[in-house]
């Protein structure tokens, strides 16, 4: 009964705009760092990312507010709460990668993690092309749900190269140089849990659909 009642009454559609909005800063963010992992201007690339995980927390508190002042949501209050979290929780990993890079004061990374670098913007890049379709997820209801497979399956690939890469590192500097090793599996855990983080965003996706649909 409440179900139909919510589609009757109107509701407040600036929330897909601002998921939009998270998700163009997400994109953006997960280019600077794969420029940054490519090694090309390296401080800049940082800076972006902190200019953009910075919007991103304006635009999670503008949704925060919104869910407080509006009257009909487009799908349940905490589950908008928990979308947007879980978006922020990705541009915050990567905030957190910068952290670390600029505290060591690295300027030149690993195959692997360059390459880890493309799945964080393939990550994005799914998650971007998923939220518009949630204004419409009946209709859409297929292609969310392929999305997620797609994300799961780059979240597995990014283990992968995570596992591969720590193996590397102990075989080059496992023996004579500890705090090589230590900095590079820092920075490789850091990049597996942004891919994490994407995977978390998609699993919410999933789960609105399914409580929606």
């Amino acid at each position: 009964m409440l179900g139909w009642f919510r589609k009757l009454m109107p509701r407040e559609d600036r929330f897909f705009v601002l998921f939009e909005q998270h998700s163009t800063t997400i994109v953006e963010a997960a280019q600077a760092l794969d420029r940054l992992l490519s090694g090309i201007e390296i401080e800049h690339q940082c800076e972006t990312i902190v200019r953009l995980e910075d919007q991103a927390d304006d635009i999670t508190r503008e949704v925060m507010l919104a869910v407080r002042r509006s009257f009909i949501t487009p799908f349940d209050r905490g589950d908008i709460k928990d979308l947007i979290q879980s978006m922020d929780d990705a541009i915050d990993m990567m905030h957190k990668t910068v952290k670390t890079i600029r505290l060591f004061e690295q300027t030149s990374f690993d195959p692997g993690m360059r390459e880890m670098g493309k799945t964080v913007v393939e990550a994005a890049n799914l998650i971007a092309e998923a939220i518009p379709l949630l204004d419409r997820m009946t209709a859409n209801a297929p292609r969310l749900s392929a999305i997620v497979e797609q994300v799961t399956r780059v979240e597995g690939r990014s283990d992968e190269l995570h596992e591969l890469g720590l193996k590397d590192l102990f075989r080059r500097h496992g023996a004579n140089n500890p705090m090589a090793y230590m900095i590079g599996s820092e920075i490789y855990g850091e990049l597996e849990k942004v891919v994490d983080r994407f995977e978390d965003v998609a699993n919410e996706i999933s789960g609105i659909v399914i409580e929606n649909v």
